[in-house]
């Protein structure tokens, strides 16, 4: 048969931020308005990721209102404190824990004004959902997010939160090995399925198969489609993408010569999700970005193994050195 099938897998533990003891700081501010909606400062940017419908989930949960309720403003240097880059899948989990932080002061303020006009002894005593304040045991003593709100500013309370994480990592110690360089640990395991041409050389992704453990989904179907966009660019990295540099030059400048993936190279791609509840994320959640990406190439070099029996030692597997090691298999 020209064509043979094989099928591989990987598994990846990645650590997200920038770890190692380097200082991973996200900071956040929110304010409570008289409506009852709010509005959140942060320096995270979204690159395309969905940190900022994360982020706005975020404090629509904590303070019960619904999301259209929530005004972002991220990535602007005159108004949002740092959040750090986006980058190194730190933004859910870094300054997702900023945003909650800063809503929860805000919060707090409200529910201890709430406090004193609902006739309870601390803010304990009360609830927020749906954007309704109201009595623990006592649901029908209650009053709106706004109309507190309202009052409560009329009444001289400023309903402002601020918050700062602080990822907890240390150093390694370069004589013992020891330390924590990162946490929270991305974990996943991708299964792919190839079909090798073998009187061309060329691999075709049958169908690739990528669960991921990300602590707690806050938004599943964003998360889904980060795995997707992930193992997307793992073919690419498996198969087709490759710098050609020649005396410090770049030879393959543009896309005709320079490949990426289209729809037509596509697979089946079936993301699972694995929810575990990572304790320090915001409402248990870790990042995806980069974690979903990593299994891929390694799992296409493996099928390949299990489809033809040749080992590749360097990316991508272009049709051309598949075909030279299928060559000298049979040598």
């Amino acid at each position: 048969m020209a064509k043979k099938r094989g099928q591989g897998i990987a598994a990846i533990i990645y650590g997200t931020g920038y770890g190692n003891g380097f200082p991973d700081v996200s900071s956040a501010t929110v304010e409570i308005h008289d409506d009852g909606s709010a509005t959140v400062h942060t320096g995270a940017v979204d690159c395309g990721q969905g940190s900022d419908t994360t982020l706005i989930q975020i404090a629509a949960q904590e303070l019960g209102v619904s999301t259209e309720n929530i005004t972002l403003i991220t990535g602007d240097t005159d108004s949002t404190p740092d959040a750090g880059t986006t980058a190194a899948t730190r933004q859910t989990y870094a300054s997702g824990n900023a945003v909650l932080r800063a809503v929860r002061v805000a919060k707090q303020k409200l529910l201890q004004y709430g406090a004193s006009v609902l006739g309870v002894n601390t803010p304990e005593g009360l609830e927020m959902v749906k954007g309704v304040v109201s009595v623990k045991g006592y649901p029908q003593k209650q009053m709106s997010v706004a109309e507190l709100a309202f009052q409560a500013r009329f009444s001289g309370v400023r309903l402002l939160g601020e918050g700062t994480f602080v990822t907890h990592t240390t150093e390694v110690d370069p004589d013992t090995g020891q330390g924590a360089p990162y946490w929270p640990y991305a974990f996943g395991t991708q299964i792919v399925e190839v079909e090798v041409d073998t009187k061309t050389g060329k691999v075709d992704i049958i169908k690739a198969i990528a669960s991921h453990d990300v602590g707690k989904a806050i938004n599943p179907q964003n998360v889904r489609g980060q795995i997707a966009g992930a193992v997307a660019q793992g073919i690419g990295y498996a198969l087709m993408e490759e710098v050609n540099l020649g005396e410090g030059r770049i030879n393959n400048p543009n896309f005709s010569q320079y490949l990426l993936p289209t729809s037509m190279d596509m697979a089946e791609i079936e993301p699972l999700i694995v929810e575990s509840d990572e304790p320090t994320g915001p409402y248990g959640a870790k990042g995806i970005g980069e974690p979903a990406m990593l299994p891929t190439a390694p799992a296409i070099l493996n099928a390949i193994y299990d489809a033809v029996g040749i080992r590749l030692n360097s990316l991508p597997a272009t049709p051309e050195k598949v075909l030279d090691l299928l060559v000298s298999k049979q040598e």
